[in-house]
């Protein structure tokens, strides 16, 4: 991926501004609603007027909401701040409508599409969408992995199809586009009465263009619903303070044709003795979450005495202290594992290893670090009597009040 400072081409950020939701209940758009005093279309706006290589920054509004407008952008830096765009019944509508006004300002470049109603993009976030498209992309958007199994049904509602949910991700904004090719796109949906696409990647690959990923943002959340205001207001009214759990765990080798790490079966001539899956990797990794939270460990909240947990998938106890984390208001930073073993060999499943803890836990495998050793055939991982993980969790939770 090129470095930032490397790409010359002038960037302009666009923030779609222009619907009503509904879903977020009775009240002013959701746009202009409070979260911690402020509307949610200031909050969204601060980092891109924070980033100085943004040359440009247009926000498409709805019809009769210049007044609320005015007031959202009031005391912020509106040096780089275009006249607010009229939007459209759609939000296809409005991103073309703000796309030909960029264009007919006379910029072309590089351009973030972004929505309002995402209130917590970070700085990271933005130089990532423009470092991904580089100076050759047409098209790049944050993707993080799918966790829940979904479902295509047909029109009474009855499953027809369950995808793979290994090839599926789901998108967030900003997403970065070479403003010609997505301006061109646009243009050639509205020629062609094409109003169904529910985000401008969709467009790019209907008029056949490459779409790159990288990783997304699990705290750039979209309000949607009442509840996600709630979550917000915690989120922003209290400063994120950095917390450090350790893990570690064994598990004892025995009969059997296949051990579990870091959510990978792996074919070894040994199994382990264990209740649930016997997963030491990924028992360690959610003891030191759970470390991070002081909030007991495994065992507490997955006794090995309880019988619904023979043989159960491990992924499922990280899932859980992940979530846990998120309940709390507070985001993963890094998890660090480290293997001890004489065998199997770790490095050839390292990367399996890596995006199955990035599931479970709902963050970037980029947040995953694995590392594996030997203990020089001391002790009873050197003898081969079974193997070890130890664990480090890094993460942010609001200050406590």
């Amino acid at each position: 991926m090129p470095n930032r400072k490397e790409t010359t081409t002038p960037v302009a950020a666009l923030l779609v501004a222009a619907g009503r939701g509904l879903r977020a209940g009775a009240g002013a758009p959701k746009q202009y609603r409070l979260v911690d005093g402020r509307p949610v279309l200031a909050h969204a706006l601060a980092p891109f007027l924070a980033d100085a290589a943004i040359s440009r920054i247009a926000v498409v509004i709805g019809e009769g909401d210049e007044e609320r407008y005015d007031q959202a952008i009031a005391g912020l830096d509106q040096a780089r701040l275009t006249r607010p765009i009229p939007g459209g019944m759609t939000r296809q509508d409005s991103v073309r409508r703000g796309l030909q006004a960029l264009a007919q300002g006379g910029f072309d470049g590089i351009v973030l599409v972004h929505d309002a109603a995402r209130p917590f993009v970070s700085p990271a976030q933005i130089d990532a969408a423009v470092r991904a498209l580089g100076e050759t992309g047409l098209a790049a958007v944050p993707a993080l992995p799918v966790t829940d199994t979904i479902k295509r049904t047909d029109e009474h509602g009855r499953v027809v199809e369950t995808p793979p949910r290994d090839r599926l991700a789901s998108v967030q904004t900003p997403q970065a586009f070479r403003l010609g090719p997505l301006l061109a796109a646009h243009e050639a949906a509205e020629t062609a009465s094409l109003h169904g696409f529910t985000d401008d990647a969709a467009l790019m690959e209907w008029a056949g263009h490459p779409v790159a990923t990288f990783p997304g943002d699990a705290t750039n959340i979209k309000l949607t619903h009442p509840e996600d205001f709630q979550r917000g207001a915690t989120r922003v009214g209290r400063q994120l303070v950095t917390h450090v759990g350790t893990g570690y765990d064994v598990h004892a080798f025995g009969p059997g044709d296949h051990v579990w790490l870091g959510g990978v079966r792996i074919g070894h001539d040994r199994g382990v003795t264990a209740h649930s899956d016997g997963d030491v990797a990924l028992h360690a990794l959610t003891d030191a979450l759970l470390g991070a939270l002081a909030d007991g460990d495994i065992g507490t909240h997955f006794p090995p005495t309880d019988p619904q947990w023979r043989g159960a998938r491990s992924a499922q106890f990280l899932a859980f202290a992940a979530a846990r984390v998120r309940e709390r208001g507070g985001r993963i930073d890094h998890l660090d594992l480290t293997i001890v073993c004489e065998a199997p060999k770790v490095g050839p499943h390292r990367d399996a290893m890596r995006a199955a803890i990035a599931v479970a836990a709902e963050i970037a495998p980029e947040r995953v670090a694995i590392k594996a050793t030997t203990s020089e055939r001391m002790g009873f991982t050197g003898r081969r009597e079974g193997l070890a993980a130890l664990a480090t969790a890094t993460i942010r939770l609001p200050e406590e009040e």
